[in-house]
């Protein structure tokens, strides 16, 4: 089930009650925990299941464990890693082209996974809102986190080649940068839930204890780099066990899908975009989190087997997106009147990938001037491919409403709404 309730206590572990589980292997273990309920506000029925110690959990260390996967989910799991491969190489032949260079609509992949990725923790955001927080303009608070996933998302991707500690740390710190208490690119100084009401006594599942989490996030590290196991499998596992260890207060969920992407790009899987697998998750968000929770008994073929079919029914969904942005792109360059190289047709391209613009965002993605900025938007407007979303003449926006839709369309598909 999702994160419905996250906080912070400082505890003493019975370390002469540690039980660890000997069948299946991957099972976490168990450890009776000391709880100090503290000035804590909490009804009579709370303060009565919150007595006596709490049971934390103890990930095993998996950066050397061998895995039996069943043969039939193995073969699934190739089979999407294929597909997934096989959409890469088609976004390369599909994308229109400017000044030469690949048009961004891999960034446009990004935003929809970081966006699908938000919502599967309850943050959601419209294309048109999101767009609008991209430009750093007046937007809702839920707009301003999905876009700070997509900086996170990004920033694991770019720091693929250095999988790290360090690394995840540092996408952590994008994706929480103006939320303190989540200590943004820092590992939890204390407890935290999942589910349940004040303390951790009626928890659905309760992470290790964080003086665990240092070895435990290096033993994961050592995990992901492995060469030895198939990618799909290695990924699965890997996010399974980065939500077990949950090592952040907050933005575990979303950093850890971020993981995922890093470690496709890691594998030479994705070169050129970022799979919506979120968005494949997001068709059945109670089966992931039940595999989550099969995942911490011990058995990890579940968790690999939504991801198989996540990645199926996430490239499928993006080619449609693609498919509706390439034709998008036709037509505009069909009614467009300007000629080829003037500021108006240079910005096409871009309104795939970020469809809400000002005159300002303009000027200096294009590095032209104030008036030829707004001469392109004009044209633009004339050609129907703009349309004002404010008004009076200060902090105009304008977005391309067929983009917006191209993307709306894609969420519902995938059951994101926002």
């Amino acid at each position: 089930m999702p994160l419905a309730y996250i906080t912070l206590l400082k505890e003493s572990c019975i370390v002469d009650n540690v039980h660890q589980p000997t069948e299946p292997q991957l099972a976490v273990g168990w450890e009776r925990c000391d709880w100090d309920e503290g000035d804590t506000p909490m009804s009579r029925r709370e303060r009565a299941e919150a007595q006596g110690p709490y049971l934390a959990s103890i990930p095993p260390a998996i950066s050397g464990m061998g895995f039996d996967i069943p043969s039939a989910v193995a073969a699934e799991a190739e089979d999407a890693l294929v597909e997934i491969s096989r959409f890469d190489a088609e976004l390369a032949a599909s994308l229109p082209r400017a000044d030469g260079e690949l048009a961004p609509l891999a960034v446009v992949l990004l935003r929809t996974e970081s966006a699908s990725s938000s919502q599967i923790e309850g943050v959601t955001a419209g294309a048109k809102a999101l767009a609008i927080a991209t430009l750093n303009e007046s937007a809702g608070q839920n707009a301003q986190m999905v876009a700070a996933n997509v900086e996170a998302m990004q920033k694991a991707i770019d720091l693929a080649d250095d999988l790290s500690t360090a690394s995840i740390l540092a996408a952590h710190r994008a994706l929480m940068h103006d939320q303190p208490y989540a200590l943004p690119g820092r590992l939890r100084d204390g407890q935290v839930w999942i589910g349940g009401g004040p303390t951790p006594h009626t928890a659905t599942f309760v992470p290790p204890l964080h003086e665990r989490v240092p070895a435990l996030m290096d033993d994961l590290v050592t995990f992901c780099k492995r060469t030895d196991i198939p990618v799909l499998t290695q990924v699965s596992i890997a996010h399974a066990q980065f939500e077990t260890i949950h090592p952040f207060n907050d933005g575990n969920g979303r950093t850890g899908r971020t993981l995922v992407h890093a470690m496709l790009r890691r594998s030479g899987v994705t070169r050129r975009l970022t799979v919506p697998v979120s968005a494949g998750l997001l068709t059945d968000t109670d089966a992931y989190f039940a595999a989550l929770g099969s995942y911490r008994e011990g058995d990890p073929t579940p968790i690999i087997t939504q991801f198989s079919r996540a990645s199926f029914a996430a490239v499928g969904n993006g080619r449609r997106l693609v498919g509706d942005l390439t034709g998008i792109y036709a037509t505009w360059q069909e009614i467009v009147p300007s000629r080829k190289g003037s500021a108006a047709r240079r910005l096409l391209p871009h309104l795939l990938s970020q469809p809400a613009v000002t005159v300002k965002h303009i000027q200096n993605h294009l590095d032209v001037s104030q008036p030829a900025a707004q001469r392109a938007v004009d044209q633009l407007v004339e050609a129907q491919v703009l349309k004002q979303i404010s008004t009076g003449k200060r902090d105009r926006a304008w977005i391309a409403h067929e983009v917006i839709s191209a993307l709306d369309n894609f969420a519902s598909r995938s059951g994101r709404r926002g």
